[in-house]
Parts: C-alpha cells; structure tokens; sequence
C-alpha cells in the first residue's frame, strides 16, 4: 500500500498562499475541481472522487487523526465510469457525506501541495510528502515540518481529521 506524511492547515489568504509556494514549486499549478462522495468504509475511508464525467478515482484511506505530520496508508483507482461506480457503492456501502472542493496543485520534488478551497467549509492547505516503501516515517515527517517552517503554517493552524470530519463537526 503507498503511504506519505500529510499535514492540513487552514489558510486565511489563498492568493498569498498560493504565491508562496509557486515560488517554491517545481510544477503547477493545476487547477482541478473534485467532488468526493464518501461511503461507509469499517477499515479507513472511502470516496469516489469524480475529475469529469468520464474522469474519477476510488480511494481507500487509513490514517490517524491529529493535528501534525501523519502517515496515511492509501490505494487508488482509476475508472472512466464514475456515474455508474458512484451508484454500485451507494447501494453496498451507503453514502455518508460529500465534500466539493476546487483544488490547486503544485508539485516540489516528492511533495504534493495542494491550496483547497472547501465549499461550505473554508480555506486549507495540504502537504503530502510520498514515502518509498522502505523509507522511515520520521524522514518524511521532517521534510513535512520543514516545509510548515518556509511557509510559515504554524502549530495553531493545523486541523484534525478529513475535511468530512470538519464539515461534520462544524469546526470552521
């Protein structure tokens, strides 16, 4: 299963946000608009992101729940059938909530930073740093941390959970 070190925070200003880690970016941005639907999932978490209508992934997720750098298990899938996949894990599974987000992307080596801007919820930045196989938790929780540190996110920034979790607990 892949696994990266991520962090959430919650920005007050995106174009300076955005400004600022263009500068230190080596892509992007990307703009990509998401809508994840969220199922009923015992082991982690479960959503369909749909990209377009002839665009989406399913992902599986496990990670903890608290505020710093965290490692997070995922697995990914790709399908050209969102629509109809959406419809098969609504009737296993069960829907339990759904987040739309317009996303920028920006890439800076193996780093992901992605700028969020949550309907109904706010404004977030994320920073997903990918780890190899057998690479230390702790390398990529520094790297993590050392990148808070040049974009200046501070400890009292930083938010628990999913967005899901967020909008569920009004914790805006």
């Amino acid at each position: 299963m892949a696994r990266n070190i991520e962090i959430k925070a919650r920005i007050q200003d995106v174009a300076s946000v955005v400004a600022q880690v263009a500068a230190l970016a080596d892509e992007g941005p990307i703009e990509i608009i998401q809508d994840d639907l969220f199922f009923s999932c015992p082991n982690g978490r479960m959503k369909l992101r749909t990209l377009s209508p002839t665009r989406g992934e399913l992902i599986f997720y496990r990670r903890g729940n608290s505020q710093g750098p965290k490692e997070s298990f995922y697995l990914i899938s790709s399908t050209t059938t969102p629509e109809s996949l959406r419809e098969i894990l609504s009737a296993g599974y069960g829907q339990i909530g759904r987040i739309r987000k317009h996303r920028t992307l920006f890439l800076m080596g193996r780093t992901r930073i992605h700028i969020d801007q949550v309907e109904d919820l706010g404004d977030f930045i994320e920073l997903e740093v990918v780890l190899s196989d057998e690479e230390a938790t702790d390398i990529g929780v520094k790297l993590a941390n050392e990148l808070m540190m040049k974009l200046g996110i501070s400890p009292s920034q930083l938010c628990e959970g999913a967005y899901l979790d967020l909008l569920a607990h009004n914790c805006s």
